[in-house]
């Protein structure tokens, strides 16, 4: 009886280890599925970017070339034409840098200063206040573009990189205000209460006590607003041009340069030249932005 019961339970575990390899091998497939959905753009891509025009015309788009080149990488970064001045990419690169590196240190500045006032310093209207500041969240880019032109206009900032960084600014706050309002729900406010009976007053306990503590959303803020400024292509074609246009609007220009035989292979070298901060951004820090996520994001 007993060894009838050993069997049974034998087969049991050899059916649940069956189920799990299964489910296991279920999954990764899913999983391989989805990495090459996003991969293979980037491989297309990469493939074409390495061939010349006579291949790229005449092979298959998988193909890998025979006869690998890195001209149209050259061309695409000073030689291409962008519009009707064939600059290539470089000096966008120098512009768009000067754009996002302002726009991400003061919107995450201010956003963190608002996260700490609402949470920390929970004053009559605190609520209203967050509700309002959120709600720049959800209104959509196209409904702004005008308000925001007259506004930029009358101060005087109409077709400059100050006026893109305060558009970039002002319209990132109601989403940093929220990533680090929620972060800071997590600090006790013990903490808050035993800097005031020492004395420290607003600043001090933001800037020597709540800033420090925040690195992990600091490190989300700033992944967040640079991918989102850096990619950003209706503000820029919309309140710039010339030298003055980001290197999306540039890449734009690039590829609709109707003159001549469309040189793909340039095209496609561009695009990636144009994306690689925010992937170089994304491999290096990635495993960051999950972990301050996880931290405190999604609280609140």
């Amino acid at each position: 009886m007993s060894a009838v019961i050993q069997n049974k339970q034998m087969k049991s575990r050899s059916s649940k280890k069956f189920e799990k390899k299964v489910g296991r091998f279920a999954l990764y497939f899913v999983l391989a599925i989805f990495v090459l959905f996003f991969l293979m753009p980037l491989v297309v891509m990469l493939i074409a970017s390495l061939k010349d025009l006579d291949e790229v015309r005449n092979t298959s788009i998988f193909a890998w070339s025979l006869n690998p080149t890195l001209q149209p990488w050259k061309d695409a970064w000073d030689s291409a034409c962008v519009g009707i001045d064939c600059v290539g990419l470089k000096g966008f690169y120098h512009t768009t840098l000067i754009m996002v590196i302002p726009a991400v240190l003061i919107s995450t500045l201010i956003g963190a200063f608002n996260g700490y006032a609402l949470t920390k310093f929970n004053f009559k209207g605190s609520k209203l206040v967050y509700s309002i500041i959120l709600f720049g969240s959800f209104v959509p880019y196209q409904a702004v573009v005008i308000p925001i032109a007259k506004s930029i206009g009358w101060l005087g900032l109409a077709d400059s990189l100050y006026g893109l960084v305060l558009v970039h600014v002002v319209y990132g706050i109601p989403f940093t205000t929220m990533f680090f309002r929620n972060y800071f729900i997590s600090v006790p406010q013990e903490l808050i209460k035993a800097a005031q009976v020492d004395g420290a007053g607003f600043n001090r306990i933001f800037f020597e006590i709540v800033l420090p503590l925040s690195v992990p959303m600091i490190v989300v803020t700033i992944i967040f607003q640079f991918t989102g400024i850096w990619n950003d292509f209706l503000f820029g074609v919309s309140f710039t041009s010339g030298s003055n246009t980001p290197i999306m609007v540039a890449l734009n220009n690039m590829v609709s340069t109707s003159t001549g035989e469309k040189p793909y292979n340039t095209n496609m070298a561009a695009a990636i030249l144009a994306a690689l901060p925010t992937l170089v951004v994304y491999f290096l820090a990635g495993k960051y932005f999950v972990r301050g996520l996880m931290a405190g994001a999604v609280k609140g």
